[in-house]
C-alpha cells in the first residue's frame, strides 16, 4: 500500500535559524516558508535528491506543533509522510485493519496540494504517519 517516502517532518522552535542552519551548516537547498492555516503551521520544504525533509513552525495559538514544542522545546522529529496511490482505499484498507485516522477522517489539502490524512502515533510504534495521495 504505502509507496515512497515523501518526507520526514522536523518541528522547529524557530523557523529562520533552523532554515540557516539546512543552507549553512549543511549546504542544503531550502525553499520559501508555506503558511498552512488548515493545518496550524508554517512549512519550510527541503529538497534532497531522494526524499525532503519538513521543518515545521506553529501558525497560530492553536497549531499543533505549539503543543508538540511545549512538551519538546528543543524541537524534534514530529512525523514521517508516505506516499500511497489512493487515499480513500489506504484510509478504508487502514480502519478496517483497526488503525485509527486522526480528525474527521476525510483528507485535507497539504503543503503540495495533494490529499492527506494522518494515522494515530500509538497504532505506528509511538510514530506519527502522514499519508499523501501520489
Amino acid at each position: 500500500m504505502i509507496g515512497r517516502l515523501n518526507h520526514v517532518a522536523i518541528a522547529v522552535p524557530d523557523l529562520d535559524a533552523a532554515c540557516a542552519r539546512y543552507r549553512d551548516a549543511l549546504g542544503a537547498n531550502v525553499g520559501a516558508p508555506q503558511e498552512e492555516p488548515d493545518h496550524g503551521v508554517t512549512a519550510v520544504f527541503i529538497e534532497l535528491p531522494n526524499t525532503k525533509i519538513e521543518l515545521l513552525h506553529p501558525l497560530g495559538e492553536n497549531s499543533p506543533i505549539a503543543g508538540f514544542l511545549e512538551k519538546n522545546p528543543s524541537g524534534g522529529m514530529h512525523h514521517v509522510c508516505y506516499e500511497v496511490e489512493d487515499i480513500i482505499a489506504a484510509r478504508d484498507q487502514l480502519k478496517a485493519a483497526g488503525a485509527r485516522v486522526l480528525g474527521s477522517g476525510e483528507p485535507k489539502i497539504g503543503a503540495h496540494g495533494k490529499p492527506v490524512l494522518f494515522l494515530h502515533p500509538k497504532d505506528f510504534n509511538g510514530c506519527l504517519i502522514e499519508l499523501e495521495q501520489a
